[in-house]
């Protein structure tokens, strides 16, 4: 059996983050031959391809991702080693991955109080559920927080938030006239959604769909935010999370029909069980539930 090197792995790392072997050796402070041989030679140890080419880019293979993860919380003990044998203080950051929909309207309770009480810094990844979750994969996050219908291959999640569906529309739209929307009320109306393969606009369309709603995009947009933007410019309605909060002119009414969004906190099997991932964790599931 081979021994990986270690040295490898942490420039492998390095290059994983980065997929540059000029900014990555520069980073090392050795040359990019050198560079280039550690990563070859790491990939002949373990037999399997690490990265591959595609036209003028690279990028990693499946192996190369679990690779780089590995080389990044080895990494990680070791700093943390580090610190404990010179009885430092907790400042290396804990990365979270997540939306800006999240942050914005399900997050800031819970990271402010962590702020508050924990010595550990936050370095905040804003990135839509694929990208939270291949942050996580790659071991460039610690911690996830997206909307998913199951868990992830390879990856330990926890509900953390069930969230309704609403509405918003004009105050002075007919349709807010009513306490409640049920999916048939949308027929014929101009919608601002997500672009084509967003699993918002997905989910929608294919509710839609079903009913028998006829529909129509009259704005694509990305962001809670955004979309509430042009429904005040009077483009359209748009279907949006719950713990949005409807901008001034705008109401929100509830829209049976539509599946709750359940949101997950998700993460490497062991990477949150001591230190500050560990604690972050906690305390996003608390304030979550």
């Amino acid at each position: 059996m081979s021994i990986i090197d270690s040295d490898a792995l942490r420039s492998f790392a390095v290059f994983a983050d980065r997929l540059n072997f000029t900014r990555a050796a520069e980073i090392l402070h050795i040359s990019q031959p050198s560079l280039h041989v550690k990563i070859r030679k790491l990939a002949e140890s373990l037999r399997v391809p690490l990265y591959r080419r595609q036209g003028r880019r690279l990028e990693l293979t499946e192996q190369g991702k679990r690779v780089a993860a590995f080389g990044r919380e080895l990494q990680e003990a070791s700093d943390a080693l580090l610190r404990d044998l010179s009885a430092g203080a907790d400042d290396a950051p804990v990365v979270l991955a997540a939306g800006e929909g999240a942050y914005l309207y399900l997050l800031g309770p819970a990271l402010r109080r962590f702020a508050r009480k924990d010595p550990a810094p936050l370095r905040l990844l804003t990135l839509d559920a694929e990208g939270a979750v291949d942050a996580v994969r790659a071991g460039r996050a610690h911690l996830g927080v997206a909307s998913l219908e199951g868990s992830p291959d390879g990856l330990e999640a926890h509900a953390l938030a069930r969230v309704e569906q609403v509405v918003v529309l004009p105050r002075r739209h007919p349709l807010a006239a009513k306490a409640e929307l049920k999916v048939t009320d949308l027929r014929g109306q101009a919608l601002v959604v997500p672009p084509p393969g967003r699993p918002h606009r997905v989910m929608l369309a294919r509710v839609l769909q079903s009913a028998g709603v006829s529909w129509k995009a009259a704005v694509e947009a990305g962001g809670w935010e955004l979309m509430m933007e042009f429904v005040r410019t009077g483009l359209g309605l748009a279907v949006v999370n719950a713990f949005c909060a409807p901008y001034r002119g705008l109401e929100a009414r509830p829209l049976r029909g539509l599946p709750a969004v359940q949101y997950h906190l998700f993460h490497l099997p062991g990477r949150a069980r001591a230190g500050a991932p560990a604690r972050l964790k906690q305390v996003l599931l608390e304030r979550g539930r």
